[in-house]
């Protein structure tokens, strides 16, 4: 039975890095508008705390995406390892009737 080799990584260190430092930026960007926003403390609070909900919100559906995929990846291997084991098994010049 032959096995296929591990799934590469599509994305790149670069590219990790990049993601990092938009998120880093986007967030401190929006944060900063929130601090010199000419309003109340109180409506500050709120748009802070819905800043944080955003962003939890946010790794909380990356985390399922991910797992979701990690899932699929799995079984689809699972599955190709059966289909090559019944390949491998199959022997098309048998003369057993079926």
């Amino acid at each position: 039975m032959t096995t296929s080799p591990p799934a590469k990584s599509a994305s790149t260190t670069a590219f990790f890095i990049q993601a990092a430092i938009s998120f880093a930026v986007s967030s401190a960007a929006v944060a900063g508008g929130i601090v010199y926003l000419p309003v109340s403390s109180w409506v500050r609070a709120f748009l802070a705390l819905g800043l944080l909900y955003v962003i939890t919100s946010t790794f909380t559906l990356a985390k399922c995406v991910r797992d979701k995929q990690e899932t699929e990846a799995i079984t689809n291997r699972v599955d190709q390892a059966r289909l090559d084991k019944l390949l491998a098994e199959h022997d098309p010049f048998s003369t057993q009737s079926l």
